[in-house]
């Protein structure tokens, strides 16, 4: 016998042995140590252009959406136009555009929404099965500003999305592979079109198992609602205005335009879409802080007008979505708004020079805090008690903009066991004014009053409106008639006060009051 080889074959096996051993320690020590990994398959994908050649300009993305694979993301690519990627085994999402490498002749998108990975496989992205996105206005002379399509695919709980946005109304569609299960395919298309008055809107939503291929859609104006988006002109400012537009519901990338102050946008929108949210941002004086308004879920109708007016008078408290007052436990938080412009708009950042507000209980003063207009945080004593809760602003130097704003609320609170809403109002008057604020002198101006609240509804039983021209100095009750209040204008260059008592009818209180509400030219 060769000792030698002997030893060899004794060294061997007691390596063997030992690694086993280590094996046997880690796996002991950590049971997920020697856990398989997933099993991967080759995913290989060639790219054709529009003439049936292999290539290289494309960008893909490979998205898992269930199984093993569902955590990854693959930006494969060659410049040969064949790329492979080894991935688990699972179900993806593949999306993929071409180009001409100029862009000159727009872009192919292809979309997967169901690529079951569970073998070696190769697919074709063929820019050739791909067919037009031809969305146009009904108005020749409007220029193409961009488009955004969006897909979205779920299946189960997940839920994965990719797109595409261009500035080429050149875009070609299409779909690829088996269909997804009913209903968990999701798709978005929006394009935005310019013109010298505003522009288009035109969005389309899709459901089913497929993605697009090829889009065709020519509404005609009769088929479309009008969005105006009016801003006022502001003292002081000497900047343009901007706004944005966009569908409330969905991904989208909106449109952003300036806008002259004073100015109006005029634009075309498709009702399918849904609600639109326009955020508009006021001109301000340099070094200002921004000042934004928005207007969310605004609804349109085909054939029908929606205008929205920012950054005008009369500017005055509202109530948002949000309860004005809370009481939660032996807290107060109050978030009423005191400088919502003429419609109702609440801004992010108002000029002002002051603002404070006080809360009195049983007629001690609980506190008084300043900063923020109309928003506030008391500590009170547990119980039952009467409160008078008063929030004033004031803005030095911006006649015919609010220069001083008071709201009062009277009424009981009680501790209260979780969050609840605290009875109080406002009164919020919306004349039709010039798009600086004015009214004619010596002309006859409509002023609707509108009650928010706890007093809405039919719940008011009294309310008082009066007239200022003199600073606040003497007032005069004008009668409330069908839900407005008739003012004769005085002589040119005077600020219009106005002010508002109420009872509810459960005995709570409010006085407003809106000096220099607005001012005549």
């Amino acid at each position: 016998m060769n000792t030698s080889s002997l030893s060899r074959r004794s060294v061997l096996r007691n390596l063997t042995l030992a690694v086993a051993l280590v094996g046997c320690t880690t796996a002991l020590g950590d049971a997920t140590a020697f856990a398989a990994e997933p099993r991967t398959y080759a995913l290989t994908i060639k790219h054709l252009d529009r003439a049936g050649h292999l290539t290289g300009s494309y960008s893909t993305n490979v998205t898992g959406i269930s199984g093993a694979g569902a955590d990854e993301v693959a930006h494969p690519y060659d410049a040969s136009g064949t790329t492979t990627v080894r991935l688990p085994q699972g179900r993806y999402l593949l999306d993929s555009s071409l180009s001409g490498g100029d862009g000159a002749d727009g872009t192919d998108w292809v979309v997967q929404p169901r690529l079951d990975l569970d073998h070696d496989t190769t697919i074709t992205v063929d820019a050739r099965t791909t067919a037009p996105v031809d969305v146009l206005p009904p108005d020749d002379s409007a220029g193409f500003q961009h488009g955004a399509m969006f897909v979205r695919v779920t299946q189960g709980d997940a839920v994965r999305e990719t797109n595409l946005v261009t500035s080429s109304s050149k875009l070609r569609v299409a779909h690829l592979g088996p269909d997804a299960e009913p209903g968990s395919v999701k798709q978005w298309f929006d394009s935005y079109w310019t013109t010298d008055k505003g522009g288009y809107a035109l969005g389309y939503t899709f459901d089913g198992t497929r993605a697009l291929t090829g889009l065709t859609r020519h509404p005609a104006a009769k088929d479309l609602a009008t969005l105006q988006i009016r801003g006022a002109a502001r003292p002081g400012a000497t900047e343009n205005a901007s706004f944005d537009l966009q569908p409330t519901a969905g991904p989208t990338v909106g449109t952003a335009r300036t806008l002259p102050s004073p100015g109006t946008a005029t634009y075309l929108v498709t009702p399918e879409r849904g609600t639109w949210d326009v955020t508009y941002t006021a001109p301000g004086k340099p070094g200002a802080a921004s000042n934004r308004y928005s207007a969310d879920g605004i609804a349109v109708r085909a054939g029908a007008t929606t205008t929205h007016t920012f950054d005008n008078a009369v500017f005055g408290p509202t109530l948002t979505d949000r309860t004005g007052v809370v009481r939660d436990g032996d807290r107060l938080d109050v978030d009423v708004p005191l400088l919502a412009d003429g419609d109702g708009h609440v801004p992010s950042a108002p000029a002002f020079s002051s603002a404070s507000t006080t809360l009195h209980r049983d007629g001690v003063l609980v506190g008084k805090k300043t900063g923020t207009p109309g928003s506030a945080r008391f500590t009170v004593a547990p119980g039952r008690a009467a409160y008078r809760l008063t929030s004033t602003v004031n803005r030095a130097g911006a006649p015919g903009t609010a220069t001083r704003v008071t709201a009062a609320w009277t009424f009981t609170s009680a501790t209260a066991t979780g969050p609840a809403s605290v009875p109080v109002s406002v009164v919020r008057f919306s004349p039709a004014l010039s798009p600086t604020g004015t009214a004619a002198a010596g002309s006859t101006l409509r002023v609707p009053v509108t009650v928010l609240g706890a007093a809405a509804h039919g719940r008011v039983r009294s309310l008082a409106v009066s007239v200022s021209v003199n600073g606040g100095a003497s007032w005069t009750e004008v009668p409330v008639e069908n839900g407005a209040v008739t003012i004769r204008n005085p002589q040119a260059g005077t600020g219009v006060s106005l002010r508002a008592k109420l009872t509810d009818t459960a005995g709570n209180t409010l006085t407003q009051t809106i000096d220099d509400a607005y001012r005549t030219h």
